[in-house]
């Protein structure tokens, strides 16, 4: 799935930077009044178990801080099930007051409630903060949001002229929120001068430019986890 191959890469690419990273989640629970939203769960719990199990410390944050609402709950997940018993939620940090200067990486999470706030400054600021100090940045499905604002070391969109995946339109219209959402992702990364690069609906897929690490969706197969 995106989220183990994800994983995958950030270990594989850590080699002498900090062992730690921060897994930024939505504090947004609301999908245009449709329903309730949040971070989706899979997205976070099992790279949270991935990093962890691979020998990385792990910390969480939250855009408001505390704890951040959740989308896509499975009580019989395992992965869910390690995440929510370890991780204290509660006392999750604003990510405005994050020291990302302890970070290797960063790996903004998905869900719906993301692109509603992944495209406040403070997001961006972050993406851009562990960007110019040499760490890796990654995101999955609606994270790539978080990029929209980041800017590389000259100032210049972190985006553009990069590859980069998300949740693609068709995924949005598969979900029948596309007239719900604020911005189509795809689209807001194709303005920004991306190289925007998209597999089929719901299909496994992972791009790698560097040290910018995006998935395009939450398509799950635990046997790749790396």
């Amino acid at each position: 799935m995106s989220d183990a191959l994800i994983t995958f890469q950030i270990g594989a690419t850590m080699n002498d930077r900090p062992s730690r990273v921060l897994v930024v989640t939505t504090s947004h629970d609301d999908l245009g009044g449709r329903r309730r939203t949040g971070a989706y769960a899979p997205e976070v719990a099992i790279p949270w178990v991935a990093f962890t199990e691979a020998g990385l410390a792990v910390d969480l944050a939250s855009v408001a801080g505390g704890r951040p609402p959740f989308d896509g709950l499975d009580t019989a997940d395992p992965d869910q099930q390690a995440f929510f018993a370890g991780a204290d939620l509660d006392a999750a940090p604003a990510l405005a007051e994050v020291d990302l200067a302890r970070y290797g990486a960063v790996f903004f999470a998905g869900g719906h409630g993301i692109i509603r706030d992944f495209t406040s400054p403070v997001v961006g600021a972050a993406a851009s903060a562990v960007w110019a100090a040499g760490g890796l940045v990654a995101s999955v499905c609606h994270g790539p949001a978080a990029l929209v604002g980041a800017v590389d070391t000259s100032g210049q969109p972190l985006v553009r002229g990069r590859a980069v995946t998300g949740f693609s339109n068709a995924e949005e219209r598969a979900a029948r929120v596309d007239d719900v959402v604020p911005v189509l992702l795809a689209d807001r990364l194709a303005e920004l001068g991306a190289d925007y690069r998209e597999a089929p609906a719901f299909t496994e897929h992972v791009v790698v430019d560097g040290r910018l690490i995006t998935g395009q969706n939450p398509a799950i197969d635990r046997t790749c986890r790396g």
